[in-house]
């Protein structure tokens, strides 16, 4: 598979497309995601804790966006406060749910952007991710210990 532009990516993410060939859906529904993409078999599902990234950039633009409306409004409008403010707090609480998938779809992008290659295999059933990789320490106190 050729190497795809930053723009080609970033396109990917706003179209809730794979990463890596653009072509496979991410989710199946508004907030379930496919273990991977139908058409490479990239894995999305990174690991535990991987989509901390994608609720900075939902807070994030929730944030962008309802500053910048809420001076645009307050400055265009004669709207008095209370109203104002209460239509910008309502708009906080519901876009952040209207855009949880768009958020998942830009981390995921951004990150295949940083790091393409696939993540390692999953651990076995049964297996912790945290702990797949460790090994057991000494259950025997040491000389110093006691």
């Amino acid at each position: 598979m050729p190497k795809r532009s930053v723009r080609q990516v970033f396109a990917a993410g706003v179209h809730l497309k794979c990463p890596k060939c653009g072509e496979g859906k991410m989710f199946s529904s508004m907030f379930k995601m496919f273990p991977a993409c139908s058409r490479c078999k990239f894995r999305f599902e990174r690991e535990m804790g991987y989509f901390v990234g994608a609720m900075y950039i939902n807070y994030g633009a929730t944030i962008i966006v309802a500053f910048a409306g809420f001076f645009a409004l307050d400055f265009i409008t004669p709207m008095p406060f209370l109203p104002n403010f209460i239509l910008w707090i309502a708009f906080c609480i519901l876009f952040p749910i209207v855009f949880f998938r768009y958020s998942r779809s830009l981390w995921l992008s951004f990150d295949y952007m940083v790091n393409p290659s696939d993540p390692p295999n999953p651990p076995p059933k049964g297996v912790p991710p945290v702990h797949r990789n460790t090994t057991p320490v000494s259950q025997k106190p040491s000389d110093g210990d006691e």
